[in-house]
């Protein structure tokens, strides 16, 4: 196997902060040798939001059950926790389209392409980024770029238990409806069984050759 090409790592469930810690290493390993890496992982109770002037998508921020990180990506609050298969790529995007919303929208064809291995019909909707099942939306999708390498990434819901997204406006959409895999079959799924799903999208979308014509 050629060493460069495209890794798929598995954390399992481990804290925000030293999931942003790994990110960053393989960031900077990406940078210098060009090892791409997509890590995939569940995380513990955490909000996350944009580096942006309005933060009201966290509500009462001091009065939230769970720790707030203000990270490098774009896009308003949103709720990582147990019961959720968080996928961070970092990608040389100057070997592919130099285009961050070609990308955005290439990981939203990627997950609606693993929600149809379920039989579950997702769609993106023009001018808001992540995936959505009819009104209720099922993933969010929020990147950072440093010289065309990309961090962050998506957040498929597959457990039931959405109470996390309670305490904030989720994406900064007022009135929003979360769901997730689950909860749209109606019986629990594991987080395993769509992590196996979800590995041969990841090489079909993201290596080079997916995301270089436009």
């Amino acid at each position: 196997m050629d060493e460069k090409a495209m890794r798929i790592e598995w954390l399992g469930r481990i804290e925000y902060q030293t999931g942003l810690q790994i990110q960053n290493k393989r960031l900077e390993s990406c940078l210098s040798d060009g090892v791409e890496t997509v890590i995939l992982l569940e995380h513990e109770p955490v909000y996350t939001i944009g580096r942006l002037p309005d933060k009201s998508s966290l509500r009462n921020a001091d009065q939230l059950p769970y720790p707030v990180f203000e990270i490098n990506r774009g896009g308003q609050a949103t709720y990582h926790g147990p019961g959720q298969l968080v996928g961070y790529p970092i990608l040389d995007l100057r070997l592919r389209a130099r285009d961050l919303h070609h990308y955005l929208r290439e990981l939203e064809r990627l997950l609606i392409d693993l929600l149809a291995d379920f039989g579950i019909r997702g769609v993106s909707i023009e001018g808001k980024t992540g995936v959505w099942i009819e009104d209720r939306k099922i993933a969010s999708i929020g990147v950072g770029v440093r010289k065309w390498v990309t961090m962050h990434g998506f957040a498929l819901n597959v457990a039931s238990d959405l109470r996390g997204f309670e305490s904030i406006t989720p994406c900064g959409i007022s009135g929003v409806r979360m769901t997730s895999i689950s909860s749209e079959l109606e019986r629990e799924i594991s987080l395993q069984a769509v992590r196996e799903k979800l590995i041969p999208h990841l090489y079909r979308h993201l290596e080079p050759a997916s995301l270089t014509n436009l």
